[in-house]
């Protein structure tokens, strides 16, 4: 099977290289219209898809952007324009391709990654829904304009949208390796109307596909950019007059990264290929998050090992790699759960 690029993914991926290194690089995204490349042609988008969306994501992963591209595209656009209504799409995705509005979405709940059933619930209220319950880890919540919020109705699971400043939200801050905005977020009692829900039957699912698709997009990226920095240092960087890439070990744990970020790649290009074919695409995504979860933290520690005191100078990019990677970790739901979703595949 060919994996490989089209022209237009190819285009998208120079064109987002290129912006990437101007000094606003989240405004520059906005300007070339990479933010707009899911919008719909009525509300002045491309009318792609996933595959473009993620190759976005990959070459911001290849540089280690600061940038909330992935919550506002594989958590908010994506899942918007594939689930939202007409006004909800207008309302909110012109704010997000024009970089003045982000959307996140609440993924985990305390102790329950990528949680199929929410313990997140809502009940009837006084002409509107009453939502409560406990969101872990959900990046740019006090920022973004509405959280994406997975829960459990008395007919099944729904998305609603949730606006992160409406009563009975609290919002608490946590740590991330990156520095990155991530709270906790808590919902006790906070109303919703039916104009908020995004969608309910294969709602939750759809959400978590695009999140994983996002997230793989991303530490693709993360793990070539990390990989081609060290390999141009070893390359550069002398000892007893030779270049370290000349070393036997030094070779041999460069190519330990090499395979394991060429495994990884394909991996992930494989299941969003299948994403974005409307295939089938839930095993490859689990196969591609084992083995970013398992390979990429370990890939990054030889990364620093082979950079010597460089690795942990904090004026060198290559923090921003591990810290990202360590984060996207997380996000993932970390190795063990990864390893339990392929187990829960073969046991089923």
């Amino acid at each position: 099977m060919d994996f490989t690029l089209d022209d237009t993914q190819t285009e998208i991926g120079a064109l987002t290289a290129k912006v990437l290194s101007t000094d606003d690089p989240w405004r520059a995204l906005a300007d070339a219209g990479l933010l707009a490349l899911a919008l719909p042609p009525d509300l002045e988008g491309d009318g792609l898809g996933v595959a473009e969306v993620a190759q976005v994501l990959t070459e911001v992963g290849r540089v280690a952007a600061p940038v909330p591209a992935y919550a506002a595209l594989a958590l908010g656009v994506l899942p918007v324009e594939t689930l939202g209504t007409p006004g909800q799409r207008a309302k909110l995705l012109p704010q997000v391709a024009a970089g003045e509005s982000l959307l996140t979405a609440a993924l985990h709940e305390p102790s329950a990654p990528f949680a199929a059933q929410p313990a997140t619930t809502t009940r009837a209220g006084d002409g509107h829904w009453l939502l409560s319950g406990v969101k872990t880890a959900v990046p740019y919540a006090g920022e973004a304009a509405r959280i994406l919020t997975p829960v459990t109705t008395p007919s099944g699971t729904a998305v609603f949208l949730v606006d992160p400043r409406a009563d009975g939200v609290t919002l608490v801050p946590t740590r991330t390796s990156a520095g990155t905005p991530e709270c906790t977020v808590r919902f006790d009692d906070v109303a919703v109307e039916e104009s908020d829900l995004l969608a309910d039957q294969g709602a939750v699912a759809t959400l978590h596909r695009f999140a994983l698709a996002g997230a793989l997009a991303l530490g693709d990226g993360l793990l070539a950019g990390a990989l081609a920095l060290t390999v141009k240092h070893v390359g550069e960087r002398t000892q007893f007059g030779r270049p370290l890439a000349t070393f036997q070990a030094v070779a041999g744990q460069i190519a330990d990264v090499y395979v394991a970020a060429r495994t990884v790649h394909l991996a992930v290009t494989s299941a969003v290929w299948r994403l974005a074919s409307g295939l089938d695409a839930d095993a490859e995504l689990d196969v591609a998050a084992y083995w970013l979860a398992e390979r990429a933290p370990v890939a990054l520690a030889t990364c620093h090992h082979l950079h010597g005191g460089v690795g942990v100078d904090e004026t060198y990019p290559l923090h921003r790699y591990s810290s990202m990677v360590k984060d996207l970790g997380r996000a993932l739901g970390g190795t063990a759960h990864r390893l339990g979703r392929l187990g829960e595949r073969v046991a089923g």
